[in-house]
């Protein structure tokens, strides 16, 4: 099985479709991504206000009943206080409470002990609902003292108005009591002196109220709460924390400050919106006051019914994207393998071509697009490279030529100067060596010696300009120095004949820089002539030159001077071109001539070869690996004074 990277890295056309689909991919993700945040940002406003509304609605309800609880104590208040003469009418009036407002639960208007003598100490006219049937007693006895209940004395102390907490009535005594639990409005009554004389209190079913309250859900899973002033659950789906537990009970044994601070926010009578986790769900709690009861009703919402629609559209989406980018993916694919067919074929004859199969045949092609203007471009280069080969090799053919001419010329231009050294091994009192190295294949430097009538003749010379014509040149002027040399002239005459020979016909104005030299053997006496050549070292120190001869070739008339050290043995003398002292790197340095002077310094204890193979060490170290700018030719020269003649060479 093919390695998916591999065929990844071989298929242009898969590359193709993922990159597409790919950036389609990032596209729809920032789409989608933007659409889903705006949606359930949207999706959650609309819940909080369609939640903030039910529960508007829920309150409205709540205080509609509260409100007419309120208002038919009101429109009894006024007669109770009235008739506090008679007794017996207070009964009348708690059944007419009832009889004109079936939904109440009941009604007691209880008055203080001893209020009326002649009814004893307890006195409270109490009517109850039973199913529609309203039923009247006297209630208070020993065993149900009603002037020390909470809806009794609540009013009385607080001098005003009050909702009770929700509680569940019960007078052992008396078969006529509320079996439910109940929460009362209590009013104080006073007479027309102002004096509290007892307390009129309604009853309502707090199983009417959570009906109420729990009537309308936003949410499947949503329900409602609601909470007394000590935050004690009043209304709660689950009927285990009514009246036993509050809103803080849960925080007891797990602290939880978001609970904490709605249950602190809700017995502060606010009202709003908070998101916190409740049985250990996220969840939007919607809580709001029921009036001046103290009393505050919530509608608990989990995220998972507020976003069900939305995280159910939302994984339908992306798995219509998933399989649409697959079949994206499958399209792209067959339709750009398609495409590039053609491509494919001329990738296949261009690898065939590259083999050396030259004559592969283009197939032929009637696309003008990129892909056939490529093919066409290909051929045209096909038929340009069988040309080019083919006159590659004539040219190799031509080079190699040259080349072995060349290497023949080179090996007849280095034939022409003395090689072998030492070049005297029969005399002992010279130490001579000479190199020469040129810059290409043939160069323009020369040097040549001999000895004849204990005299050596030496010279030194450098061509103006490199290669063949420079070769040639020097060829000429080696033959010169030689014939003339051999005459037994000195080294001024030398120069003069020799300038006469190269300035007729020199229409090229070539020229030669050269230094000739001439040494007695018997007495160590050097005379030369420096026809514009770099001036020679000897022992360490550049030959002070009193005369500025020209270079040979030039001016034909010019008259040429020498010079003359009248005693040379022991010391060592360099002839050099400027190779040598002008070597440059790859910076364009020169080796110049203070780095000469370095070099030849210490070297009393070399002989002529160590001295030369050190000087050309030293211009490759200073060379670095850069190509040779000019020829380099060196020769060095030392006699001793233990004379041993020879046959003239």
């Amino acid at each position: 099985m093919k390695n998916p990277i591999t065929y990844l890295r071989q298929s242009l056309s898969t590359r193709l479709s993922l990159w597409v689909v790919l950036i389609s991919a990032l596209i729809l993700v920032a789409a989608l991504g933007y659409m889903f945040t705006e949606s359930r940002q949207a999706i959650r406003q609309e819940a909080i206000n369609r939640a903030s509304q039910i529960l508007d609605n829920t309150a409205l309800r709540v205080n509609g009943i509260l409100d007419r609880v309120e208002v038919a104590t009101n429109n009894t208040d006024w007669l109770v206080t009235r008739h506090l003469d008679a007794p017996d009418s207070m009964f009348v009036y708690s059944r007419r409470i009832l009889q004109n407002n079936p939904d109440l639960n009941g009604c007691s208007i209880a008055f203080e002990p001893y209020y009326f003598k002649s009814r004893g100490r307890y006195f409270s006219a109490y009517s109850y609902n039973d199913n529609g049937n309203i039923r009247t007693t006297q209630e208070g006895n020993e065993h149900y003292e009603y002037f020390y209940m909470d809806w009794y004395q609540l009013c009385k102390l607080l001098d005003r108005p009050k909702w009770t907490e929700p509680f569940m009535d019960f007078n052992p005594d008396n078969d006529i009591y509320s079996p439910e639990m109940i929460a009362s409005y209590c009013k104080p009554l006073k007479d027309k002196d102002g004096q509290y004389v007892g307390t009129i209190s309604v009853d309502l079913s707090l199983r009417r109220l959570s009906q109420a309250i729990s009537a309308v859900k936003p949410y499947p899973n949503s329900y409602s709460i609601m909470i007394g002033e000590g935050g004690t659950y009043f209304v709660h789906p689950d009927t285990t924390k009514l009246f036993y537990q509050t809103i803080y009970s849960e925080t007891l044994e797990q602290p939880d400050t978001a609970l904490t601070a709605l249950g602190h926010a809700m017995q502060a009578g606010e009202e709003g919106m908070r998101q916190l986790k409740i049985d250990g769900e996220d969840s939007y709690v919607f809580y709001k006051p029921l009036g001046n009861t103290g009393w505050s009703v919530a509608i608990v919402c989990p995220e998972s019914d507020i976003f069900a629609g939305f995280n159910r559209l939302r994984w339908v989406v992306i798995g219509v994207v998933l399989a649409g980018l697959l079949l994206m993916l499958l399209i792209f694919v067959r339709i750009i393998s398609r495409e590039l067919k053609p491509l494919k074929m001329l990738a296949m004859q261009a690898e065939d071509i590259a083999s050396g199969h030259f004559d592969t045949e283009l197939p032929e092609t009637t696309r003008i697009d990129e892909i056939g203007q490529l093919s066409l471009t290909f051929s045209n280069m096909q038929f340009f490279l069988v040309n080019y080969i083919e006159m590659l090799q004539q040219t190799t053919a031509t080079k190699a030529a040259i080349e072995n001419e060349l290497k023949v010329a080179s090996d007849i231009q280095m034939g022409m100067v003395p090689r072998i050294f030492p070049p005297f091994p029969n005399r002992n009192d010279i130490d001579l060596f000479a190199s020469m190295t040129p810059a290409k294949e043939v160069g323009g430097d020369l040097y040549d010696f001999f000895v004849q009538d204990e005299r050596l003749y030496f010279c030194v010379g450098d061509v103006s300009g490199k290669g063949i014509p420079a070769s040639l040149f020097m060829a000429v002027t080696r033959n010169l120095f030689r014939i003339i040399a051999q005459q037994g002239h000195t080294p001024e005459e030398i120069a003069t004949q020799i300038n006469t020979f190269l300035s007729k016909d020199n229409d090229q104005g070539m020229f030669v820089t050269m230094f000739i030299g001439m040494a007695d053997l018997r007495t160590g006496r050097l005379e030369y002539c420096n026809c514009g050549h770099n001036p020679p070292i000897i022992d360490g120190q550049f030959i002070k030159l009193e005369y500025d001869n020209q270079p040979l070739g030039l001016w034909e008339d010019d008259p040429f001077y020498g010079e003359s050290i009248e005693d040379i043995r022991g010391k060592m003398l360099l002839v050099y071109t400027d190779g040598l002292n002008e070597a440059e790197n790859a910076d364009k340095q020169l080796l110049g001539n203070k780095r000469l002077l370095e070099l030849m310094a210490d070297t009393g204890d070399l002989t002529a070869e160590q001295i030369i193979e050190h000087l050309k060490a030293s211009v490759e170290a200073h060379r670095a690996g850069a190509t040779p700018n000019d020829d380099l030719t060196l020769l060095t020269l030392r006699l001793k004074n233990d004379i041993k003649t020879d046959t003239p060479t």
